[in-house]
């Protein structure tokens, strides 16, 4: 019996031993700093609005909304395949952003930027990891093509295909609050949001978000010789223009420069410049508005930027196309600069023209 009785004792402390070698190792918790960088500047103190004096511009400085909306994606590699390790969406206070001046390894250092900071609390099941993040930000909510979770984004093509529709009023008028972290924006060979670590080595991310729109920055000028003459019914007046026929589809959160249109988009978005009741601006003028940029197929490299103008309050129309040369392999959207120099009357004619991007932002 004695016998028989140690036995089970030896039995049972094997069984032991086997099962705590076997079990897993406990997982443990890695807390990732994120920080998210705007490059702006602090007006006057204004929580809820920053600015911006674009480089040329003799005018105001321009105002942009700080984000309240905050949507952060983090992937992690297993093997050759990268899967949602943790999405998060966020709701900022107007106190969670911080002027400060920018200090990294970005093009942005020296830069004034308001600063969000989050910090991940992530999973792991070993110390040895590879990860991205990919964040974008915005002033009003947003529309996606897929649920932001485990079953709508289950790789890295469902992030880099992630749209979000800008077919709505709000949206539109809100496209400079837009900011995103481009995936082809790299720093030693790969995307500046990623990150790894090796045993004890704790990752910091410190990202600066860029447009997903475009600036469209346009000048007019009627000449002297059409403005002034003996009778002054025959005097050319630029009653009414239109920036005509903008994107108005679903646009790419982190790939801004690969919006391709099948042909020119209809009427799209249209954005008044010049009214009949606005006789300051009938001879010269200056305005800008923020647009998604596309390109058609077949004209690839080239953003049609589309006008409608009438003169002397009349409504015959003239309709050019400037299609404007970007380069496409930029992660970052341009900054679009049009002067538009009326030397004759307008004729009720369409026309393509292709001019050359100046500036770049």
């Amino acid at each position: 019996m004695r016998l028989r009785y140690r036995f089970a004792i030896i039995i049972a402390l094997l069984a032991l031993l086997v099962s705590s070698c076997t079990q897993e190792e406990p997982k443990q918790v890695l807390r990732l700093p994120v920080s998210i960088s705007l490059p702006m500047d602090d007006t006057g103190g204004m929580a809820r609005v920053a600015g911006r004096r674009i480089m040329g511009d003799p005018g105001n400085t321009e105002r942009f909304l700080l984000p309240n909306y905050i949507y952060i994606v983090i992937m992690k590699q297993d093997g050759v395949n990268w899967t949602p390790w943790h999405i998060i969406t966020r709701i900022a206070d107007e106190d969670d952003w911080t002027p400060k001046r920018y200090v990294g390894l970005l093009q942005t250092t020296g830069d004034s930027v308001y600063q969000y900071n989050e910090q991940i609390e992530l999973l792991l099941s070993n110390q040895k990891f590879n990860g991205r993040v990919y964040v974008l930000a915005s002033a009003v909510p947003l529309t996606f093509n897929r649920t932001l979770d485990n079953t709508g984004i289950t790789s890295l093509s469902d992030i880099e295909d992630l749209t979000f529709s800008a077919a709505s009023d709000e949206v539109q008028e809100n496209l400079q609050h837009i900011y995103s972290t481009p995936r082809n924006y790299e720093v030693d060979g790969d995307y500046y949001g990623a990150f790894n670590s090796i045993h004890s080595i704790v990752p910091h991310l410190d990202l600066v978000l860029y447009h997903v729109a475009a600036k469209v920055d346009i000048t007019w000028n009627v000449a002297d010789t059409v403005r002034i003459k003996a009778d002054p019914a025959k005097a050319v007046r630029l009653t009414y223009m239109d920036l005509c026929h903008l994107y108005k589809g679903n646009a790419y959160c982190f790939r801004p420069m690969d919006n391709v249109a099948p042909a020119v988009l209809g009427e799209g978005a249209t954005i008044h410049l010049v009214t009949p009741t606005d006789e300051g601006l009938w001879w010269e003028g200056r305005a800008y508005c923020y647009a998604i940029p596309y390109t058609v197929s077949g004209n690839p490299n080239y953003f049609p930027l589309q006008m409608m103008m009438r003169t002397n309050g009349s409504y015959a129309t003239y309709r050019p196309t400037l299609n404007m040369k970007v380069n496409t392999d930029s992660p970052f959207v341009p900054w679009l600069r049009i002067t538009f120099n009326l030397t004759k009357p307008l004729e009720d004619k369409s026309e393509t023209k292709t001019v050359e991007m100046s500036g770049g932002a």
